[in-house]
Order: structure tokens, then C-alpha cells, then sequence
């Protein structure tokens, strides 16, 4: 399997050329192109045409490119699913998904070839998510995005610095996504001036269980990128355990000791994760 980076992923709107063309050069390990809640209503036609062209002309590097679509029903929603068919992209997300019907109409639309990625942003997505992230295998479905701010108005909450009323439906996003073998990214923070909020809102996801951060301006790819990624303290057990396992006496064991602790299999699996993330971000940092 192979693991790459998703610690920061930066919406941006896709009808902003100047956004696209710097979105090429900044650090984020994903880059949204998006279609809805960016763009003017009449500027939605234009948007979806600029983000064709920006995935067929490249320039990427090593981002993950993806187009947020409009909603299953909204205006314009299946021209985007046309037009992205065949361009390209790495995937394509989309916001409301209430039900695995979502899926499987865009799937049908888009054909083979993309990725979907589904944002998590309604009461009625989080009482559907076992049968949502149950249709990932037959449609393609590789990450849940939690929608946080569209969440908190719906459900009425007011979630604070702490975001406390939301951890229960966070969690229930990541644990859906750990089920399906699927990433599970944050929603925003819409902090955009203090850096260390930033940071602070970054290592609370990390400590659910989120793979990296949805994120609404580039000064927050920083902080993102920082908590997201293995510190070196992870990075050296992770290579502790699988030398540990590595050796001839371990090769019959499920469980062996190292430094003090008794460590299982199954915490090898994460060891081997944690150093291919690693490496795949020095690779990049080298580029």
C-alpha cells in the first residue's frame, strides 16, 4: 500500500486564476479546485471551465489535485461530473452527501477514473454513514471530509474554541473512515491571523484521528503541515518497532518487547506507516 502525505488540503476558489497559479508553488499536499461554495452563482459556469484547463495543464507537482463539484440537485451539479469525466483529476469531492445514492449517481456520471471524496455535513450523512462508506468499494469513494461549519448550522451547536460539541460527530466521521480503509480529513478552521489557533484546532484532529486538515487560506498550510506530520520522537519508535520486529528472534512472535514496552503486529502495521509518510514527505521537501 502505498501512503502518501495528506496533512494539509487548500480550498481555493477555481474561477481565481491567480489563486490556481500559486497554488502550484505552495506547500499544501492537496489543492481544491472549488466549484461551490467559492463561486458566485454567476460565475459557476466559468469556474468549472477554468478548473478543466488547470487539471489538464498540470503544474502540480506533487499535490493532490481535486475539484469540489456543486451539490447532488444544485444548478449546474452533473455539467461539473461531464466536464471533470476523462480530465484527469486525482478526485472529485462532494459536499452534501447524504446517502450512498449520492455516490453512485456521480460515479455513473463520471465513469471510471476519478476518485470520489465525500464531505460529512448533515445530520442525515452522520445517521447514514455505515451505509455511505459501505458503497465505498463499489464506487470509488477514498476520503470522508468533515464539513464543520455547514455541521454546526445544522445542528444548532455553537462549538467554541474547543469545538466540544462537535467531537462526538468527528469522531463518528473518523471511526466511519477507518471502517472503509478510507482518509479522514478535518474540516476548516476559520481562523486566519493567529497562527497557533491554527496549530492548537490542528493538533485536536490529529489527536481524534484525522489524516490532515481542510484548510481556507495558505497561512494555514504551515501549522497543518507541521502537527500533521511524524515529529521525531514518532519517527524514531516507528523505526525502533520495525528493526524490533525485523530481527531473527521475532520472526515467529506477536508480540515482542522494545524499550521497555510490550509491542504487537499491529503496532508494526502503524510503525510502517508512520516511516513511509516520512519519507514520502522529506521526498517532497527535496524537490
Amino acid at each position: 500500500m502505498t501512503h502518501r502525505p495528506r496533512r494539509s488540503a487548500l480550498f481555493l476558489p477555481a474561477s481565481n486564476a491567480r489563486a490556481i497559479e500559486k497554488a502550484r508553488t505552495l506547500a499544501a499536499d492537496v489543492v481544491i479546485l472549488d466549484l461551490e461554495d467559492a463561486v458566485a452563482p454567476d460565475r459557476k459556469g466559468e469556474a468549472r471551465d477554468a478548473a478543466v484547463a488547470a487539471v489538464r495543464a498540470g503544474g502540480f507537482g506533487h499535490r493532490e489535485l481535486v475539484v469540489r463539484a456543486n451539490a447532488m440537485g444544485a444548478q449546474g451539479a452533473d455539467d461539473d461530473l461531464r466536464a471533470l469525466k476523462g480530465s484527469g483529476v486525482d478526485a472529485v469531492l462532494l459536499p452534501k452527501v447524504d446517502s450512498a445514492a449520492t455516490l453512485r449517481h456521480a460515479r455513473a456520471v463520471l465513469g471510471d477514473g476519478p476518485a470520489l471524496w465525500a464531505m460529512i455535513e448533515t445530520p442525515r450523512a452522520i445517521l447514514d454513514l455505515a451505509a455511505i462508506v459501505g458503497a465505498a468499494r463499489d464506487t470509488g469513494l477514498a476520503a470522508l471530509v468533515a464539513g464543520t461549519n455547514d455541521l454546526a448550522k445544522e445542528i444548532r451547536c455553537r462549538p467554541g474554541v474547543d469545538r466540544a460539541p462537535l467531537i462526538p460527530v468527528l469522531v463518528q466521521i473518523v471511526v466511519a473512515a477507518r471502517a472503509a480503509g478510507l482518509v479522514a480529513f478535518d474540516g476548516v478552521s476559520n481562523v486566519l491571523d493567529d497562527e497557533e489557533a491554527v496549530a492548537a484546532e490542528c493538533r485536536q484532529g490529529l489527536t481524534l484521528g484525522f489524516d490532515g486538515k481542510t484548510l481556507i487560506h495558505p497561512s494555514q498550510i504551515a501549522p497543518a503541515n507541521r502537527v500533521f506530520a511524524p515529529d521525531a520522537d514518532a519517527v524514531r519508535w516507528a523505526a525502533a518497532v520495525v528493526a524490533s520486529f525485523n530481527h531473527p528472534d521475532a520472526a515467529a512472535k506477536g508480540a515482542i518487547r522494545v524499550e521497555g514496552q510490550m509491542v504487537e503486529r499491529l503496532h508494526l502495521e502503524e510503525a510502517r506507516r508512520t516511516l513511509a509518510i516520512h519519507r514520502a514527505i522529506s521526498d517532497q521537501s527535496r524537490q
